[in-house]
C-alpha cells in the first residue's frame, strides 16, 4: 500500500517535543555566546596581571571570534553528516577544556590556544548554525519566530554568565574563575548524552519528508543547492557581508564595554551587571524585530533596527562627556536590543533560498563572515583605542561599519523580497 499523503504542516499543530528542542537550542546557544563574552570581564584583570596593552590582551578575543566564524561550515557539515548530539557534545568538552587550560596561562600564546581557538571551536559548535539547523526540522511556518527565539538566547547568555564571571573573578580570582567554569562545562557534557538524540534529531515528518521531496524532485527552482552554486549567487555575498561588516562594528565596541564603563567610573560588578542586563533587552529585540519584518516589510524593519544601534553608539560615546544611568540606559537599551537582531532574519533568509541537502554547509560559510567580522572588529577597536588613546575613533569606526552592514539588505534584489 502507497504511504498515505503527509498533512500539512500548520502553526497550531507544532508538535510538544518542538518546543522542547527550541528550549534546548536556546538552553546551548545561550551557553554557548554567553561562555564566550565572560572574556569583557576578564579583559581588565588579565591585561593587568601581565601588563599587556589592549590589542594585545583582546587578541584572545579576536581568535576566539575568528575560529567561531572559520568553523561555521565545518559544525554545519558535521551536523548534516552526524547530527546535533555530535555536534553539541564536541562543543561541551572543548568549552570545557578551554577555559580549564586557561587557567594554568603564563604568556599570551596560552590564552590564544586554550580560549582564543580551542573554547572559540566549542562556541561554534553550540551556536546559531547548530540551532537553526535543529530548529528548521521542527517549525514550519514558524520559522523565523522560532528562529529569533534562538538568537535571543544570546542575550539570556550574557544576562547569566557575565555577571556570574565577574562575581568569580572578585572571589577566586581571574585563573580560579577559569577553573570553575571549566569544570562545570565539562560536567555539563554528560547530562546532555543521555537525552533521546534519535528522536531530537530526527525533527518533525511532516517538514523533515516535503523539504526532502523537494531537495530530491523539485525542478522549477534550484533546491539542491552546492555550496559552489550558492556562491555564484548574489545572495550569499549578501548575506556575507551583513554578518561581516554588523559584526565588525558591533564587536569593535561591545568586548571593550566592560572596561570602558569602569574607565568612565562604574564599579566593575555595576559595569559587569549593566552589560549582562542587555541580555533581557536583546531578547525583546530579537522578537521585536522579526515582529516588525512581518508588519513592516523588512527594508523598514531593518532601517529602524540599525538605527536604533547607532543612537546607542551615540549614547554610549556621550557617556565619556556626561557619566549619568541615563545615557547608560539609552545604551543598553538601543545597542542591546538591536545586538544579533539581524541574524534571525540572515538564517530564515539564507535557509529559504538555499534550501536542500547542504544548507548547513551553506549557512556555516555565510556565518564566516560574523566571526571574520566579530574577530576584525575587536581587534580593530582594541588597536584603535591603543594608537589614540580614545574611544572617540573606536566609536565611529564601529557606526561606519554598522552602516555598511546595513546596505546589503537595501539593494540586493533575493533579499527585498
Amino acid at each position: 500500500m502507497s504511504e498515505p499523503p503527509t498533512p500539512p504542516v500548520t502553526p497550531d499543530r507544532t508538535p510538544r517535543l518542538a518546543f522542547v528542542v527550541l528550549g534546548l537550542a536556546f538552553l546551548m546557544m545561550a551557553l554557548g555566546r554567553g561562555i564566550a563574552e565572560t572574556f569583557t570581564v576578564f579583559l581588565l584583570p588579565i591585561s593587568t596581571a601581565f601588563d599587556w596593552d589592549r590589542a594585545q590582551t583582546v587578541s584572545v578575543y579576536s581568535i576566539g571570534a575568528l575560529c567561531t566564524g572559520l568553523a561555521a561550515p565545518f559544525v554545519g557539515r558535521l551536523f548534516d553528516h552526524s547530527g546535533p548530539r555530535t555536534v553539541y557534545a564536541v562543543g561541551l568538552v572543548l568549552l570545557g577544556a578551554g577555559f580549564s587550560a586557561a587557567a594554568f596561562a603564563q604568556a599570551l600564546w596560552h590564552l590564544q590556544l586554550s580560549v582564543g581557538l580551542v573554547a572559540g571551536l566549542g562556541s561554534a559548535c553550540l551556536g546559531q548554525v547548530t540551532g537553526s539547523l535543529l530548529v528548521s526540522r521542527w517549525f514550519g511556518p514558524r520559522l523565523p519566530t522560532a528562529l529569533a527565539v534562538v538568537a535571543s538566547s544570546a542575550g539570556a547568555g550574557v544576562l547569566l554568565l557575565v555577571p556570574l564571571a565577574q562575581v568569580l573573578v572578585d572571589h577566586a580570582g581571574w585563573r580560579g574563575a577559569y577553573h570553575i567554569l571549566g569544570g562545570v562545562l565539562l560536567g555539563c557534557a554528560v547530562p546532555l548524552l543521555l537525552l533521546p538524540w534519535r528522536r531530537i534529531g530526527a525533527g518533525d515528518r511532516r517538514i523533515v519528508r516535503p523539504a526532502q521531496a523537494a531537495a530530491a524532485g523539485d525542478t522549477t527552482q534550484n533546491s539542491d543547492w552546492t555550496l559552489g552554486s550558492a556562491m555564484r549567487h548574489h545572495a550569499f555575498w549578501a548575506l556575507f557581508s551583513i554578518f561581516f561588516f554588523t559584526a565588525t562594528g558591533m564587536f569593535s565596541i561591545s568586548v571593550q564595554v566592560v572596561t570602558y564603563l569602569v574607565e568612565v567610573g562604574f564599579s566593575p560588578l555595576q559595569a559587569a551587571t549593566a552589560w549582562g542586563f542587555s541580555g533581557v533587552l536583546l531578547v525583546i529585540g530579537m522578537l521585536t524585530v522579526s515582529w516588525l519584518d512581518s508588519l513592516l516589510g523588512r527594508r523598514r524593519a531593518i532601517l529602524l533596527a540599525y538605527s536604533v544601534t547607532l543612537a546607542g553608539i551615540l549614547m554610549l560615546w556621550a557617556l565619556s562627556r556626561t557619566p549619568n544611568i541615563v545615557l547608560l540606559a539609552g545604551f543598553l537599551f538601543c545597542f542591546g536590543s538591536t545586538m544579533g537582531s539581524r541574524g534571525p532574519l540572515v538564517a530564515a533568509a539564507a535557509m529559504s533560498i538555499f534550501r536542500g541537502k547542504r544548507v548547513g554547509t551553506i549557512m556555516g560559510t555565510i556565518s564566516i563572515g560574523g566571526g571574520l567580522g566579530a574577530a576584525i572588529g575587536s581587534w580593530a577597536g582594541g588597536l584603535i583605542h591603543d594608537w589614540s588613546q580614545s574611544y572617540d575613533l573606536v566609536f565611529a569606526f564601529a557606526m561606519a561599519s554598522v552602516v555598511l552592514g546595513m546596505i546589503p539588505f537595501l539593494v540586493a534584489p533575493a533579499l527585498r523580497r
